[in-house]
């Protein structure tokens, strides 16, 4: 059986896989997608994982449905053998990590004549604690909107940007302490929905392991709550162990938001004894942040520890999943209020998630403002036009909320004076590569676009490429005044137009 073939025969297989109820569509093909098919002959076929994880999940979870497939395709028992491949594995590894990757300065990158036209630095993602009162805000919105218990992994919607976290926070739920993902480790930006995946594991654990102890704690009440205990003990002596136990009891602990107790070592070292206690005991942590584990400004001996287990990112919603979480949240409100036959116009929704940035609780409380408003004036056929009004100043990209990656690039062909056709095609000189990598970071940062769908507007590039040049830029804009004056004059036209 040729490749060709054996490609084909395995499409078949994992087609009739998908088609037993009991086989969840977006977990099967987050997992399957790290399998390959090797050999195949009459009662064995050979696959290749990435990982030992996926190889054992794979195994466990799946491996009795091919052996039916296969049988019903085929007339007869299969032996399913599944390797790991080191290859594979380091491919994908490095698919799977593009999000916190840092290039080194020998290490060769897809287009390498814009490398070469770049200062060989290593680019850092460090930035500035998030945690501010805005953030706090919205964390108090979100929990008006959708209360902790409703948090689960049934209305989590799942998109190419969240997909692998979402399956390993479920694998984590249905089997806390495996030490292959223990610490989970999930980290993205602001409002993405790595709070909704720490509270779907805890409500899955409570429901259907109700022997276990579960404690979620955001990283600043855990501040909070170290402090009051410090100050408390010079009256109870008891009142720092109380502290202390409340997290060592826990068979499931789950910390929010961990960057924020970068730069408080007592506290750190504290969380620091309570991990290494649960995890060398074989109990689940799982830890959530705004950035990976590399780029928190803490001591080394944390980020390899936090990293130690498995580590995925959350990337910013595609247009496609934010019209799901949208008709997700509308289907809440609908059973929720008992008003059944109650419907956001289609074009609407599209409206909405065009318009919002990828902070999904900006995303939500917009809606609800819309559901509001057509309650309260009865207009169930409110119009887009209608809609723009009510959310003129509502969205946090404001003018910017509008625009679009021709937009940008367009000002940046203007400002640097050169044609659309260079921009985005292969000249490597200087000048051009300089404006390419400037368009790509302002793509990124205006709009909070996956990289993916930047690099298909800048002329078909791959993912690592434009996550390259957003890093590039970012590194130079730390000492380079004359980029930031460029960059924001560029902002300034852009907002004007």
């Amino acid at each position: 059986m040729n490749s060709e073939e054996l490609l084909a025969a395995w499409e078949r297989i994992s087609a009739k896989v998908l088609e037993y109820e009991e086989i969840d569509a977006s977990q099967m093909n987050a997992f399957f997608s790290r399998l390959q098919p090797q050999a195949m002959s009459d009662g064995f076929i050979m696959l290749t994982a990435d990982n030992d994880f996926i190889k054992t999940w794979i195994e466990r979870h799946y491996s009795d449905y091919i052996k039916m497939v296969l049988k019903d395709l085929y007339g007869m028992d299969y032996t399913v053998a599944i390797e790991v491949d080191i290859n594979q594995e380091s491919q994908t590894k490095q698919q799977t990590n593009q999000s916190d990757l840092v290039k080194e300065e020998k290490k060769p990158v897809p287009d390498s004549g814009e490398a070469a036209a770049t200062e060989e630095k290593k680019p850092s993602f460090v930035e500035e604690p998030r945690f501010d009162q805005q953030t706090r805000e919205e964390r108090r919105e979100e929990s008006q909107l959708s209360p902790t218990s409703t948090l689960t992994f049934e209305n989590f919607v799942i998109g190419e940007s969240n997909r692998m976290a979402y399956s390993m926070a479920v694998a984590v739920a249905e089997e806390p302490g495996k030490s292959m993902l223990n610490p989970l480790f999930i980290y993205g930006r602001s409002g993405l929905g790595k709070t909704h995946l720490m509270r779907s594991i805890q409500n899955y654990v409570n429901e259907t392991r109700p022997d276990l102890k579960t404690v979620y704690v955001d990283s600043a009440d855990f501040l909070s709550e170290y402090i009051d205990a410090r100050v408390s003990h010079d009256k109870d002596k008891s009142s720092y162990n109380k502290f202390k136990n409340k997290y060592q009891e826990a068979d499931i602990l789950l910390i929010d938001d961990i960057q924020f107790l970068q730069g408080k070592e007592q506290t750190l070292d504290i969380v620091f004894q309570i991990f290494n206690s649960l995890v060398d005991e074989g109990r689940q942590v799982v830890l959530s942040a705004d950035r990976a584990p590399k780029n928190i400004t803490m001591d080394e001996r944390y980020q390899s520890r936090f990293n130690s287990g498995g580590t995925f990112d959350i990337q910013p919603p595609e247009i496609e999943t934010k019209l799901g979480i949208i008709k997700s949240f509308v289907d809440e409100y609908r059973a929720s209020s008992n008003q059944e036959d109650f419907r956001i116009p289609e074009d609407v929704e599209r409206y909405i998630a065009e318009n919002s940035s990828s902070n999904i609780r900006e995303l939500k409380s917009a809606v609800t403002k819309v559901i509001y408003a057509m309650n309260a004036f009865n207009k169930m056929d409110i119009t887009t036009d209608e809609v723009s009004r009510l959310l003129e100043n509502h969205f946090s990209g404001g003018p910017g909320k509008k625009l679009t990656i021709s937009d940008i690039q367009k000002e940046v062909e203007r400002y640097y004076d050169i044609p659309h056709s260079d921009l985005v095609g292969q000249k490597r000189s200087r000048k051009i590569v300089y404006a390419r990598q400037v368009g790509i970071y302002l793509s990124r940062h205006l709009l909070d676009l996956p990289y993916n769908y930047i690099g298909k507007n800048f002329g078909g590039r791959d993912h690592t490429t434009i996550m390259y040049s957003v890093s590039n830029i970012e590194e130079k804009l730390k000492e380079n005044r004359e980029l930031r004056e460029e960059l924001e004059n560029i902002k300034n036209r852009i907002r004007e137009m």
